[in-house]
């Protein structure tokens, strides 16, 4: 008999690729998810497979999740408030939906009978903070947040502390400490160790995935504080110029939402993975300029982005991520390039509207005293 498992956030842009994956597998897929408006809009458009089954309920209501759980073999825990600008100015909505609902989730797998054999969370590399650099004098360096005074003055880069010399990134491995530099990423960090603590304890198998910089068909080109490629393409797409804060050079890890779901399903069947945390990126370093630019070129607009030279409080520079211990542990690797990936999207995106907020967005930081510059 096929096992139930139990997607939260399942209606969403990852859970819905996620859950298609599981019922074309033959799983019996519950697929719980409150529909956010930011995410959803009027929910008319909302991914769900008509092969699963649906239960519009919130995270943190404790009686509608305990009764899924009950019926469940495994778990996926992806729902979550997502967006890094957003989180500073609601704190409480983040911290309760992502690490109350959270723990809700497992209060009540610790105080209710059921029949789960695994859970999967996922991390996040925003936890990391800035990733790992070496200094070409000095070697390894621990890298810490920009000041605002540096930031002024449009020195970007980060610096040696003990020699000055620019630093130069080098891939993050799960070993590097947490330097969480806003409240989701906190509340991501929260969910991995909430979820990794309690399951080791009561014994229930458990796997926290690191998501990098997720992007693909799907992600709302409405939702202003969703990832850069989906920001990007919704100003492209209103023939609107990508803005790009600091000079443009700032890098990170996109991988595709399909090597995600790959290595969701991977690690749901092995045991090896149990307990462990993994990366998931591709190991390859683009820059916000370079995705701008690919996406306009393969949109075929001539838009230029707009490089602001503004900045924003609590920014990272660099963080790509070193996927091997994912790789050796279980055979995962990434396998759609970025280049591939971005047209797909882009066939998808015809067929979808974007309307663009972003302005609107940047004005909330701006007034807030979060984007400087």
């Amino acid at each position: 008999m096929a096992e139930t498992v139990l997607v939260t956030g399942g209606a969403g842009f990852i859970g819905s690729f996620l859950v298609d994956a599981l019922v074309g597998r033959g799983n019996h897929v519950i697929i719980y998810d409150n529909l956010d408006a930011q995410v959803h809009g009027d929910g008319s458009g909302a991914a769900i497979n008509p092969a699963a089954e649906f239960i519009q309920a919130d995270v943190r209501d404790r009686d509608t999740l305990a009764k899924a759980v009950a019926r469940a073999d495994v778990i996926s825990h992806q729902a979550a408030v997502v967006g890094v600008g957003q989180s500073m100015y609601q704190v409480e909505r983040y911290v309760d939906v992502n690490t109350r609902g959270t723990a809700t989730l497992l209060d009540i797998l610790v105080n209710s009978k059921h029949h789960i054999r695994k859970l999967v969370v996922p991390g996040s590399m925003s936890a990391y903070g800035e990733g790992r650099y070496r200094c070409p004098r000095c070697g390894p360096v621990a890298a810490t947040i920009r000041s605002e005074a540096q930031l002024s003055r449009g020195d970007w880069e980060l610096h040696c502390p003990s020699c000055g010399s620019e630093l130069i990134p080098v891939p993050t491995d799960e070993a590097k400490s947490f330097e969480s530099t806003s409240v989701y990423a906190i509340t991501k960090q929260d969910q991995e160790l909430l979820v990794l603590g309690v399951c080791r304890a009561f014994g229930l198998p458990a796997v926290s995935l690191r998501y990098f910089n997720v992007y693909g068909p799907r992600q709302s080109l409405s939702n202003p504080y969703t990832g850069a490629v989906a920001i990007f393409m919704s100003r492209l797409k209103n023939n609107r110029a990508p803005l790009i804060f600091e000079d443009g050079n700032q890098s990170r890890d996109f991988i595709s939402v399909h090597d995600i779901v790959a290595a969701n399903l991977a690690v749901l069947d092995d045991e090896r993975a149990d307990y462990g945390v993994f990366n998931v990126g591709t190991g390859r370093r683009v820059t916000i300029l370079e995705v701008a630019q690919l996406l306009a070129r393969s949109l075929e607009k001539e838009i230029a982005p707009e490089i602001t030279g503004k900045f924003r409080k609590g920014d990272i520079r660099h963080c790509i991520s070193d996927p091997s211990r994912l790789q050796t542990t279980i055979g995962w690797q990434s396998h759609v390039t970025l280049e591939r990936g971005i047209e797909e999207l882009i066939e998808w995106s015809d067929r979808v509207a974007a309307r663009d907020s972003v302005d609107h967005a940047t004005e909330e930081l701006r007034a807030r005293g979060l984007l400087l510059g």
